[in-house]
């Protein structure tokens, strides 16, 4: 007994002499990832290429488990396991305003011109200066911003004129800055889950609504709406977090691996929502649908009603106005 002992110590020994060899290396590390969206969409995929990334750049160190479609529970119940440790990270959106109201002002009406003008922001000074304390407070870490697609109108009649707004019963998400800007709008803003809407345009209770061009392609609302108005009112973005515990935990050089793949993930979104959209208009002009683009005046009163909205942000975020000003900076002169 004591020979095999004593032989099983010596290739023990002699394993940690070979080349390469670390037993932290054997262990592999398991990152849980919660999100709402399904399969398919920028959200979800940008979560699994986060996993292929880290896995390349960790050498098989580290194994993402990806829960999409919110099959670890709502928004806010993976949001709070996220910062209880629960699990590791989660992906979401604005959701996290209820933590620091800045958030809030990712999806701020009428900022953008483009998702180029965007990307530059979120790349940039505007997204640091959003996320200002907000590890301190919620115990997450924004890794990144990507976007889910621009807001657009869909509708049973063309919208051409300001006039065509007004009193248009449109359902919007149940989200004051939605139903604000809905309002200096001139519209009707029904708040409602997104689930009611088909149901309530075939009764007449709405008369259409505003979703990424994605969704809309997706659930063919151009069969019950088929006036697409390309407003791009709101720029929808997610991003990625992880909780800021376990995040310090790691090595310095993990921590680069976490940021470097953070960084081409959202990378790949934003070049697959560009790309996306393009298609998606080809989608609905193919399944008989209509797009229109706004004139300058129907522009310029959105662009008003939205500076309008932006009210909500001055008496919540303190550095409400530093973002605003920040973000107009990343447009292209004109």
């Amino acid at each position: 007994m004591k020979r095999i002992l004593a032989l099983l110590v010596v290739m023990g020994l002699m394993c940690t002499m070979l080349p390469g060899f670390s037993p932290e290396a054997e262990a592999k590390v398991l990152i849980k990832i919660a999100g709402m969206k399904p399969e398919g969409e920028p959200e979800t995929v940008g979560m699994h290429l986060f996993g292929k990334y880290l896995d390349e750049l960790s050498k098989g160190k580290y194994e993402v488990q990806v829960f999409p479609n919110s099959q670890l529970g709502k928004e806010d119940a993976y949001i709070a396991a996220t910062r209880k440790g629960i699990i590791q990270m989660c992906a979401t959106g604005t959701q996290t305003s209820a933590l620091h109201p800045a958030m809030a002002m990712l999806e701020t009406p009428m900022l953008f011109d483009n998702l180029d003008h965007a990307r530059r922001a979120m790349e940039g000074k505007t997204f640091e200066l959003i996320n200002e304390g907000f590890t301190e407070k919620s115990g997450l870490r924004t890794l990144n911003a990507f976007p889910l697609g621009f807001r657009h109108f869909y509708t049973k009649k063309p919208l051409t004129t300001v006039t065509d707004l007004q009193g248009l019963r449109l359902r919007v998400p149940n989200i004051p800055l939605y139903t604000n800007f809905a309002k200096e709008c001139g519209i009707s803003g029904q708040p409602m889950p997104f689930a009611e809407v088909p149901g309530a345009l075939d009764q007449g209770v709405i008369d259409g609504g505003d979703s990424p061009l994605a969704d809309i392609v997706s659930l063919k609302m151009y069969e019950i709406t088929p006036v697409i108005t390309l407003s791009g009112h709101i720029l929808v973005i997610h991003s990625l977090y992880i909780n800021e515990k376990f995040y310090q935990s790691l090595p310095d050089e993990d921590k680069q691996w976490i940021n470097e793949a953070a960084k081409r993930s959202a990378n790949d979104v934003w070049k697959m929502v560009a790309e996306g959209e393009s298609k998606a208009k080809q989608d609905i002009l193919a399944n008989k649908g209509q797009i229109n683009t706004p004139d300058k005046a129907l522009r310029d009163h959105l662009v008003e009603a939205g500076k309008r909205s932006w009210k909500l942000f001055y008496d919540t975020v303190p550095n409400a106005q530093a973002i605003l000003d920040s973000a107009h900076s990343y447009r292209n002169p004109q």
